[in-house]
């Protein structure tokens, strides 16, 4: 079987528009995601939820926390936890690196995307400040201006 004949995934699952939202994002990170067999079938299918989930270091791992992965309708028995905590494949020296700054006041680790690179399921991780709620409204402000110029500039 060639290469071309292959079926391309779909690339980007969802992404976590809050994300940006309610964190000053700093700096990102490509991890891979330990998972069950109905829940990358439940990611194919796009049934993943990020609500208030983030990523937590615990005995020298990474678990992300709060990712819901709606359960797969065809699974009969093997059904998976929808809201159970799933380890993060990181490096142990990028684990250790972000815990110290997690470590540090008022910096948190927030899943920005999930996706597919190739057959794998990756999850981009970022690690952020959280945003005051000036700064949030400073924000929209901010990309409301540069929509009007836009805008006009496309008029002219």
């Amino acid at each position: 079987m060639s290469k071309k004949n292959k079926k391309e995934s779909s690339g980007h699952i969802a992404k976590n528009k809050k994300a940006r939202h309610y964190y000053e994002l700093i700096e990102n990170l490509e991890a891979g995601i330990e998972l069950r067999g109905t829940e990358v079938k439940s990611l194919r299918a796009g049934l993943v939820a990020f609500r208030d989930s983030y990523v937590q270091f615990r005995n020298g791992e990474a678990w992300l926390v709060g990712l819901h992965i709606a359960p797969y309708e065809n699974a009969g028995y093997a059904q998976h936890d929808p809201d159970r905590e799933r380890r993060l494949l990181l490096h142990s020296r990028q684990i250790s690196a972000w815990a110290a700054k997690v470590d540090q006041r008022g910096f948190s680790v927030v899943p920005v995307s999930i996706y597919f690179k190739e057959s794998r399921v990756k999850v981009e991780i970022a690690l952020g400040r959280g945003k005051k709620l000036h700064d949030q409204r400073d924000t929209i402000k901010e990309r409301d201006i540069q929509r009007d110029v836009a805008r006009q500039l496309a008029g002219m």
